[in-house]
């Protein structure tokens, strides 16, 4: 048995959202190898006249918008009214039961501008507890709780 035949490149959970009743997000897991792919996909060299040398720089827009469309595959249940208290929106007018449907302009959107679901994120993405195959994961609270589970990739593009 060789552990390389054993490892996945990603999977996907649902995850609920703490504190937001019905809102459900599908997360991908990111390996250290995707994830370094996508930093070095963001970055770019320039030379410093200074020190002389090659300095890397993060283009930390590209990079949120590489993030939100590498980790977040789809979510439910996001009504206006809890995306109000994610971020400062107008609701004038609007249902606060009316629901976002999920898109990667919606998604890269809520990562630009809400610090609480931005950190939540980070936190679930590289908890693989919330991708193990036998079981469900723990709830610890600030992660949210698993709903189900599939494999990503093998039938998605």
């Amino acid at each position: 048995m060789r552990l390389e035949d054993l490892m996945v490149d990603s999977k996907t959970a649902w995850v609920d959202f703490p504190g937001l009743n019905g809102f459900e997000i599908e997360v991908a897991n990111l390996s250290r190898k995707e994830l370094t792919g996508l930093r070095k996909k963001c970055t770019s060299q320039k030379f410093d006249r200074k020190t002389r040398m090659m300095e890397e720089i993060l283009d930390e827009e590209k990079f949120v918008q590489e993030f939100a469309k590498g980790v977040i595959k789809n979510w439910k249940g996001l009504t206006l009214g809890h995306l109000e208290t994610l971020i400062l929106i107008d609701t004038s007018g609007k249902d606060a039961n009316e629901e976002l449907p999920y898109s990667e302009e919606n998604a890269q959107a809520l990562v630009s501008n809400s610090t609480d679901f931005d950190t939540w994120l980070n936190e679930v993405v590289f908890d693989l507890d919330n991708f193990r195959s036998s079981g469900e994961g723990k709830d610890s609270g600030a992660t949210g709780k698993n709903v189900s589970k599939s494999r990503h990739g093998d039938d998605e593009g």
